[in-house]
């Protein structure tokens, strides 16, 4: 088998793994396994942007499992599998903000997971798991900006700069990902249900 052929299966595969017929959660797979998918690149970014001080970056692979789970917890439990996804991303953040320090600017992260926490719930599970995931975010920035101690590794201040350029473009990157993969879904409901009403009078939900 050529090396096209089986990356056209592995990624068929993937898509199979992410597939659901909820598009919401879905969308929620998608984002989870583009984000343990852009893991393993993380250490390059650091090492083309920072330095070779890479090793810090090890510690952020401990969160890919649970990213990579999010699929399957989705299909035992979509409330459960949706949640895990800001869950392993805030948990993330947090564990970085540790390791890097909080100059590096990784809190930043917590931006697009208390934005994905807030878009990837139905108005009837947002006092359930919307509101209380988003409001972990913007807690533990309150709490524990400035409490984490000593970073595990200490970078020069130039060091520091890149890594908060890095880390600033990054999540912005998802954030505004994000913004345009639930407008794209907003925009297929409104598609669907304008079919739906110049096919049939009113549609109703």
């Amino acid at each position: 088998m050529s090396l096209i052929a089986r990356f056209n299966d592995a990624m068929a595969a993937l898509k199979a793994y992410a597939h659901h017929p909820d598009p919401r959660v879905a969308t929620a797979n998608f984002f989870a396994l583009l984000v343990a998918s852009n893991q393993p690149f993380y250490p390059l970014y650091v090492y083309w942007t920072v330095g070779p001080e890479i090793g810090p970056t090890a510690w952020t692979f401990l969160s890919t499992p649970f990213f990579l789970a999010v699929p399957a917890l989705s299909r035992w439990n979509t409330l459960v599998g949706r949640a895990m996804l800001p869950v392993a991303g805030i948990a993330n953040t947090l564990l970085s903000a540790k390791v890097f320090g909080v100059a590096s600017g990784v809190e930043i992260f917590l931006v697009p997971c208390a934005v994905l926490a807030l878009l990837i719930f139905r108005p009837h599970e947002r006092w359930i798991a919307a509101f209380p995931l988003a409001g972990v975010c913007f807690l533990a920035y309150f709490v524990l900006h400035g409490a984490y101690g000593a970073p595990f590794h200490l970078y020069s201040e130039a060091q520091y700069a890149a890594l908060l350029r890095l880390n600033m473009m990054s999540a912005g990157g998802l954030t505004a990902f994000t913004a345009l993969s639930f407008s794209t879904l907003l925009a297929e409901a409104e598609a669907a249900g304008s079919g739906k009403a110049a096919g049939g009078g009113i549609a109703r939900d």
